[in-house]
C-alpha cells in the first residue's frame, strides 16, 4: 500500500510539474512581452487602394508624442494628430501584438471624418512600458486615462472610443466602467468576448490542445505575474454595464476571433447598439474589404451621437 501511495505521489508531481511548465510556456507565448510570430500584422495593398493612401498619410503626417503614467506606474506613449478646428477626438486602440504605427487605415479614416486622432501604444507594446499583455482588462483603464488626458490637453468636448481585435475587446471592457461625460460612443472592430474564451479557442486552433486544464493553469500564473485572471477580462460582463452607444463590427470569415463572439457581445448589450457583419471579411480586414463602405457605416452610426 505504501509503495502505491509513493507511486501516486510521483505521478502527481510529474503531471503537476508538466502542467506548470506548460502553463509557463504559454504565459510566455500569450502574455509576456515579446514577438508574437503567430500573428500576421500586414496585408499587401495596391497603391491605388484608399487604405494604402490612408497608411501613407499616417506614416508621413506630423504627430505629437504624448506620455502618461498608468495607475500601476508604467510610462505609456501615444501619437496625437490634430484636426484643425475640430472639437471631437477618437482614442484608437491597436490589437494583440500590434502597436500605434500599424493603425494608419483607421487613423486616416477618422481624421477624414473630422476627428483629432490619439493612437496609444498599449502597455507591453511599442514604446510603452510593461511586461505583460492585459487582454483588454488592464488596457481598459489605460484607455480611459488617455481619454481623460485628451480632455485635459485639448478643447475636445466629444470623444469616440474605438479599437480593433484586443483593442476592441479592451474598449468594450472600458465601456462598463464609469465614463467621462465627453465620451459619446464606442466603435469596436473584431472584439472577443473574454480572455478565457479567446485563449481557449486559440489553444485549440493553433496547438490542437483542450482548454482544460492548461488555460486555467496559465490563468493562475498570469494572476501571480500580471495581477489578473483570464476570467476577470470579461467583455460580456462589462458590456452589460455599459450605457453608451456601441457599434460592433465582425467579419463573417474571421477565424482568429470567431464571428459569434461579436454576436454574443451584441446580444448582451442593452444600450443603443449596432452589429455590422461584413460578409467575406477576415479578422480586422473589414476596412480593407471595402473601405468606402466601412467609412460610411462608421460615419452613419456616429452621426447619431456625435455632432
Amino acid at each position: 500500500m505504501k509503495k502505491w501511495w509513493i507511486t501516486l505521489g510521483v505521478l502527481i508531481l510529474i503531471v503537476g510539474g508538466g502542467l506548470i511548465g506548460a502553463g509557463s510556456y504559454f504565459y510566455h507565448v500569450a502574455i509576456a512581452r515579446g514577438d508574437k510570430a503567430f500573428v500576421t500584422q500586414s496585408t499587401t495593398l495596391s497603391k491605388r487602394s484608399p487604405v494604402y493612401r490612408e497608411k501613407y498619410w499616417y506614416a508621413h503626417v506630423k504627430k505629437q508624442t504624448w506620455h502618461i503614467t498608468s495607475k500601476d506606474q508604467l510610462k505609456l506613449v501615444a501619437w496625437y494628430v490634430p484636426k484643425a478646428g475640430s472639437n471631437k477626438t477618437v482614442v484608437l486602440a491597436h490589437g494583440f501584438a500590434g502597436n500605434k504605427s500599424l493603425m494608419g487605415a483607421w487613423a486616416g479614416m477618422y481624421h477624414e471624418l473630422g476627428y483629432n486622432v490619439l493612437v496609444p501604444d498599449a502597455r507591453a507594446a511599442g514604446a510603452s512600458q510593461g511586461q505583460a499583455v492585459g487582454y483588454g482588462w488592464l488596457e481598459r483603464q489605460d484607455d480611459l486615462q488617455w481619454a481623460k488626458t485628451v480632455v485635459q490637453r485639448t478643447k475636445t468636448t466629444q470623444i469616440v472610443m474605438s479599437g480593433i481585435s484586443m483593442g476592441a475587446a479592451g474598449m468594450t471592457m472600458a465601456s462598463g466602467d464609469p465614463q467621462l461625460p465627453q465620451i459619446k460612443a464606442y466603435v469596436v472592430d473584431s472584439p472577443f468576448t473574454s480572455a478565457k474564451a479567446i485563449i481557449s479557442y486559440q489553444a485549440g486552433q493553433l496547438y490542437h490542445l483542450p482548454a482544460f486544464p492548461l488555460v486555467d493553469v496559465t490563468s493562475g500564473i498570469t494572476k501571480l505575474r500580471a495581477g489578473y485572471t483570464f476570467g476577470e477580462a470579461d467583455a460580456v460582463a462589462q458590456i452589460r454595464k455599459n450605457h453608451l452607444p456601441i457599434m460592433i463590427i465582425s467579419g463573417t470569415k474571421d477565424t482568429f476571433v470567431p464571428t459569434k463572439m461579436g454576436q454574443t457581445l451584441y446580444r448582451n448589450a442593452h444600450q443603443p447598439k449596432e452589429l455590422w457583419l461584413v460578409k467575406g471579411a477576415a479578422h480586422t480586414t473589414a476596412i480593407t474589404h471595402g473601405y468606402q463602405t466601412y467609412k460610411q457605416h462608421v460615419r452613419a452610426f456616429l452621426a447619431q451621437y456625435v455632432n
